[in-house]
């Protein structure tokens, strides 16, 4: 059936109930259901922002120590809590967090949508970070704050030098908010590829939309080796486990490996989305199209790609074959390439455009000089010869801050100033911008470009204070001096947002003359962005005619009044094909992260009882928020048509298939990182596997493993069907669990088997781990076998059924596939 009755026309006003079905809730209790993006977006951004001045104040207190030699402000345990909780902060708190709230606010204003694609699961992903955040800072109150480094290289992060629960803490939290940033990476992804607005091509998409997309395909694959990498060190220090243990068969290098596959990613996921922002500010305030518009895209992708293979950048000085290093050393300059492109791009529209020297335009202007200088460096020190003199210096903290702090905090501030009147609907004081921008541009070159003088002329880095005899202590004052006006700057800005906030004149939708679908709507914008659902005819909406509206949209004009929806767009050419139903407010995803925190803080202090207790409330919030949804999905929905485009949708149609085949990448990735992870110990160690009186194995079966393929494909067929028959999806579904059941026994049965001890050494420690990770994908795929089979019996929507048959087929072939690998590993193992 087609919802068109009592549909109105676009001058009749709403559909009943359609302006209180997207009003958000209010107060402090109504606020904790909300789940729509741009509140979202805010508390993202908002918290983000209150760690980054708690980074800057520890990174303040760090420049006092060092403003003159042997100074004795901070002892060496105070400013190593404060070097590690600094660096995490930065790292992990602020920057990411802060880009994934901005692009949650503006991305779905940006591209024509109502809303992120899944809306609870987007709140979920802020709690998490919260969360996570928190328990990271109550290191301080316990006592116990973590010590080794942002970095935690291994030994100095394990038990034995890190004693006590700090880097417990350390780990928990990061991991909260590892899950939160591959989550809103997932939603981002998932929004760019299928809910742009009808005519918006992907030739068409905004940069900002191409950076985020291209960066959340990158936290897909650079995360998940991070997670793997934390829990591996927390089942070294809670089980005594052996992966990082040398004299038992583990190796200190693998943490290495992990964490920089994670953090030379990290770097070009910070920067792709601020390069997307200078893209944007750029064309805006030049009054000019951006020049080279295909080649900048090419860029970004070409930034993603490579980046992907710079981790060794890192590790120079660690040994590793000279072939090797010479491979990572053309790769790390090779990616200057594509840097350069989009530096050549922004200079050139400057250039040709009528620049505005507005204050986004300042600070677009000084990012591009100091991105410049620290590319170059970037460059120097992707030389072997010149990285094995400066790695451990003074230069290479000058480096990394040009490019993070010159490289994404200018740009996050110019897109502050760019969007924030869109945001508030108020303006923030020109003079007051300028002077901001003055003393963080003087005042960070003061501050970092001395550090360049101090590390070639001898100040190690990672230390606490240094000797007079060295010469430094000028060029340290220096620093200092810097930092101070750098931080007065910050300042500035935050006096100047909260005075503007409150009291700014009114900035009106369209500020700037902008050239986006942003600027068509009022400041702030309403609840649900469009009511009228527009239709692009080009790459600059705000600077063309406006299309004629396409008639399968026509009837989302201010409507439905039943439920929240938008339309979804096919990927290369955005034609509408599918309704969406979004999720209204609900406090259920905020039930299981207080389980997940809760979870994490009993295992930081080993009280194993209250963590079993913490999860069952974290099964409970995730039992809670699947019965919800699918309660909003009543049968009586089945057929149900908005302007000819359907409700109950499956494959890739269905945002819900792309959000599924996204957490099996991850997966996939999780799980491709553990074998890896084997088969570095196996070919680094020496008498691997080790001589031992029962050795564990986790071969699966060849039979087993074959009906689990058998089924999985037998799933996926039956997808394929016109029709699906309710006792026809029941048996199917019923062998694949069983199926799923018996591989999951028989893991069990494989520990109680042959237990491995993962003290004893690394063999058994990868063991354990992969009998983990087993049983993980067995229990993720028998829970969507469960709600698959539960919708069947019910006799829901079909197109709902076959998307849940879907899901379950593709979670339990991405458990044969991973099976059957990691027996292929541990045979060889054996037999070898």
């Amino acid at each position: 059936m087609s919802l068109t009755t009592g549909l109105p026309d676009a001058a009749t006003g709403d559909q009943p109930g359609f302006a209180a079905l997207w009003r958000n809730p209010r107060g402090i209790w109504g606020s904790l259901s909300a789940v729509s993006h741009k509140p979202l977006g805010g508390r993202f951004m908002i918290t983000a922002g209150v760690f980054f001045l708690v980074g800057g104040v520890e990174a303040l207190l760090m420049r006092v120590q060092l403003a003159r030699p042997e100074n004795r402000f901070l002892d060496a345990q105070t400013y190593n809590d404060l070097f590690t909780m600094h660096g995490t902060t930065m790292m992990f708190l602020f920057v990411v967090p802060f880009i994934e709230g901005l692009a949650n606010y503006l991305l779905p204003v940006q591209l024509g949508a109502r809303d992120q694609p899944f809306p609870r699961f987007n709140a979920f992903n802020y709690w998490c970070y919260l969360f996570g955040g928190i328990l990271l800072y109550s290191s301080f109150a316990a006592a116990a704050v973590p010590d080794a480094g942002w970095f935690a290289y291994v030994p100095l992060s394990s038990d034995p030098y890190s004693p006590g629960p700090g880097m417990d803490f350390w780990l928990w939290g990061l991991a909260l908010v590892e899950l939160s940033g591959i989550g809103a990476a997932v939603e981002i992804l998932v929004l760019t590829l299928r809910m742009r607005a009808p005519g918006m091509s992907l030739a068409r998409m905004p940069l900002f939309g191409w950076a985020m997309m291209t960066a959340s395909g990158l936290i897909l694959l650079a995360f998940p080796p991070l997670l793997i990498a934390t829990g591996m060190l927390e089942f070294d220090r809670l089980l005594g486990a052996s992966f990082f243990v040398v004299d038992k068969g583990g190796s200190a290098l693998l943490w290495q490996h992990l964490f920089w596959i994670f953090g030379h990613p990290e770097v070009y996921i910070m920067f792709l989305p601020a390069a997307g922002i200078v893209s944007q500010v750029v064309q805006v305030h030049a009054r000019q199209r951006l020049i080279g518009y295909p080649f900048v895209v090419l860029a970004f992708v070409l930034t993603a790609v490579i980046s992907l293979g710079l981790w060794v950048h890192h590790m120079y000085t660690t040994g590793l074959p000279p072939l090797t290093m010479s491979f990572f050393t053309a790769a790390s300059m090779t990616i200057a390439i594509a840097s350069g492109i989009q530096v050549l791009a922004w200079v050139a529209t400057i250039w040709l455009g009528r620049p505005r020297f507005t204050v986004a335009m300042l600070f677009v202007v000084g990012f591009i000089v100091t991105f410049v200088a620290g590319g170059i460096t970037g460059v120097m020190v992707a030389s072997v010869p010149f990285d094995e003199q400066v790695h451990d210096t003074y230069f290479v903290v000058a480096h990394f801050h040009y490019v993070l702090i010159g490289g994404v905090v200018f740009p996050l501030l110019a897109a502050l100033y760019h969007w924030l009147p869109k945001m508030t609907g108020r303006r923030l004081h020109h003079r007051a911008g300028v002077l901001a921008f003055a003393l963080v541009f003087v005042g960070f070159h003061l501050t970092f470009f001395p550090m360049h003088l101090a590390g070639m002329w001898g100040m190690v880095r990672r230390v606490y204070t240094y000797d007079t005899d060295l010469g430094i202590g000028g060029v340290n004052l220096l620093s200092t001096v810097g930092a101070f006006l750098l931080a007065t700057g910050v300042l500035v800005f935050v006096i100047d947002l909260a005075v503007a906030w409150r009291r700014g004149a009114p900035a009106g939708p369209d500020p700037w003359g902008g050239d986006g679908l942003e600027w068509s709507v009022p400041a702030p914008p309403p609840p649900e962005n469009f009511a009228r659902i527009p239709q692009v005819g080009g790459r600059y909406p705000g600077w063309q005619p406006a299309a004629d509206a396409d008639e399968r949209t026509r009837a989302f004009d201010r409507a439905p009044g039943g439920f929240r929806a938008t339309p979804t767009t096919s990927v290369l050419l955005a034609e509408p094909e599918a309704t969406v139903h979004l999720p209204g407010p609900t406090r259920w995803p905020l039930v299981p992260a207080l389980g997940l925190v809760a979870t994490a803080a009993a295992l930081v202090f080993q009280a194993y009882p209250i963590a079993v207790g913490a999860l069952v409330v974290v099964a409970v919030g995730f039992a809670g928020w699947l019965r919800r949804n699918e309660a909003e999905r009543s049968p009586e929905r089945a057929g149900v048509q908005i302007g000819g485009l359907p409700v109950d949708v499956h494959g890739v149609r269905s945002v819900g298939w792309w959000g599924a085949m996204a957490a099996i990448a991850v997966l996939a990735t999780a799980g491709g990182t553990i074998l890896a992870s084997y088969q570095f110990l196996q070919v680094t160690a020496t008498g691997w596997p080790p001589a031992l009186p029962q050795r564990p194995g986790a071969v699966l079966p060849a039979g087993l493993l074959a009906a689990l393929v058998l089924a999985a494909g037998g799933a996926l067929w039956l997808c394929t069907r016109a029709e699906i028959h309710r006792r026809t999806a029941l048996v199917v579904l019923t062998v694949v669990a069983v199926a799923g059941v018996t591989a999951g026994g028989l893991t069990v049965g494989t520990y109680v088997a042959a237990p491995p001890v993962p003290s004893r050494h690394a063999y058994d420690s990868m063991v354990l781990l992969v009998l983990v990770f087993q049983a993980a994908l067995v229990l993720v795929a028998l829970l969507a076998t469960g709600l698959a089979c539960l919708r069947s019996a019910r006799g829901g929507p079909p197109g709902r059924v076959r998307l849940l048959i879907q899901i379950c087929a593709g979670y339990w072939s991405l458990t044969a596939v991973w099976w059957a690998l990691a027996a292929g590993s541990l045979y060889t193992a054996l037999v070898g």
